[in-house]
């Protein structure tokens, strides 16, 4: 008795140990089927993501923190942020009055500017968040039509500005690195040069291919793969990103299913969707702004394709908007409010969803049901493991589930509200018959998520 009281204790401090180390699983990278991602260790990681691409450039540390712990608290494990910012962010002074670079040089790093940038990295960690790291916005490299720029970088300072990012985070577990920034590379330019140069600096500076997990950030391209349009056979391009952009209705869920598709398999995700509070298609006063449906929308059905997760964004967070500087196409409300903003909040529920059941070998799946195409404002969308299938009805519509897609002869049926993530019994049936289901509402903005088990694996509840 006394050993088992002994062994009981051992264990409880065991776990209370890893809970404390959020990354004791190491550092992420591609699980072995190329479709997710997993801790060194081989655990599962679902990367729910937040647009925080201020964030070392606009907030103290004190700021920093709050921002870090609510999301945190909100079950993200993602923030994305850029370390030479879009607003100005060579010239325009951190709040401890530090610039990135001297000179606007980038083989001449402010050693004061990303001390603060070690430090919010360093307490993301702490709260368990992996930071998806932009050496720099893309204006730096192609200023475009908008961006403050300057265009300040070629294939030989990229290499050397990327070493020296990667050896001072080379020893941080929660870095992913993104290259881009909102742009897309020209066609016959050096910037496919200057991210490939930085990419290898990167991966100089870590010690190794294999210790920088990598990706691309770009502008919508609608069909042509997202990032993977230009990168998809380079060897430091490990998953693809793609953006939605910011207006409604926009299929997504088809330009996952061709990153999806594409060869090399590699994971896949929607790095942009539709923010939260934010001109839809930046015309609001003819659109109007963007709500929690619009956002939870994109996150069930993106995922739901095949990604292997989702980024959340909102119009306030992303610019840190504050009393102290204007706000980017129209009012806004100050970023602490926003915090607790609906979509914010039911993001909470997505990841306990999609973290409920088996992760890795979850597939898209539009056999599963009958009514498989249909557009987005009444998307029917489905998602199945071995054993479990999730299906996403954006309106509420009715839908008849094919059988034997999933193991069992009988399955259990539950309503999953992605408002509230509260669950409805929806009875069990046979495995050998299709199965009409009408979910509890119906109507714009009345979604709902359908859970099938195999009812012999008595999965816990949701």
């Amino acid at each position: 008795m006394k050993y088992w009281f002994v062994l009981t204790a051992l264990l409880l401090w065991q776990s209370l140990a890893l809970a404390q180390q959020p990354f004791a699983g190491g550092r992420l990278k591609v699980s072995d089927n190329h479709r997710y991602l997993v801790h060194q260790d081989g655990t599962p990681f679902f990367w729910l993501g937040d647009t925080a691409w201020e964030l070392f450039h606009r907030l103290n540390r004190e700021e920093a923190d709050q921002y870090l712990k609510r999301r945190s608290e909100q079950g993200f494990t993602v923030v994305q942020a850029v370390a030479l910012a879009e607003f100005d962010g060579l010239k325009e002074q951190n709040p401890y009055g530090e610039v990135p670079l001297l000179d606007n040089n980038p083989t001449r790093p402010n050693e004061a500017y990303f001390k603060h940038v070690d430090y919010i990295i360093d307490r993301a960690a702490q709260y368990g968040i992996v930071i998806a790291f932009l050496p720099t916005w893309g204006d730096k490299v192609f200023k475009n039509t908008w961006g403050k720029g300057p265009e300040i970088f070629t294939p030989t300072n990229a290499r050397v500005y990327g070493r020296y990012v990667g050896n001072r985070y080379k020893n941080r577990e929660n870095i992913v690195w993104v290259l881009g920034g909102d742009r897309q590379p020209r066609d016959g330019s050096f910037d496919v040069a200057i991210w490939r140069a930085m990419a290898d600096g990167i991966q100089e500076g870590v010690g190794g291919a294999d210790k920088a997990l990598m990706t691309y950030h770009p502008q919508p391209n609608g069909l042509e793969g997202g990032a993977s349009k230009w990168f998809k056979d380079d060897a430091w391009f490990d998953f693809n990103m793609h953006q939605n952009g910011h207006c409604r209705n926009n299929a997504m869920y088809d330009n996952i299913t061709v990153s999806y598709n594409n060869q090399p398999v590699k994971p896949t995700m929607d790095a942009e969707p539709i923010y939260e509070d934010h001109p839809v298609c930046f015309n609001a006063k003819d659109l109007g702004t963007s709500n929690a449906y619009d956002v939870r929308m994109y996150a069930y059905l993106d995922l739901f394709a095949g990604a292997h997760g989702h980024t959340y964004g909102c119009h306030d967070i992303w610019q840190m908007y504050s009393a102290k500087r204007p706000a980017v196409n129209g009012p806004h409300l100050y970023w602490q409010e926003a915090l607790d903003l609906p979509g914010a909040n039911q993001m909470t529920h997505v990841r306990h969803l999609m973290t409920a059941r088996p992760l890795l070998d979850r597939v898209p799946d539009q056999s599963l049901i009958v009514e498989n195409n249909l557009s987005p404002a009444e998307r029917i969308q489905a998602t199945r493991g071995t054993d479990y299938a999730f299906v996403y009805t954006t309106a509420g519509k009715s839908f008849s589930v094919n059988p034997g897609k999933i193991s069992g002869k009988t399955v259990t049926a539950t309503w999953f509200d992605p408002r509230s993530g509260k669950t409805k019994p929806a009875g069990t049936f046979d495995n050998q018959q299709p199965k009409q289901f009408t979910p509890p509402t119906q109507g714009y903005g009345q979604d709902w998520v359908l859970v099938l088990d195999d009812a012999a694996k008595n999965y816990a509840a949701l």
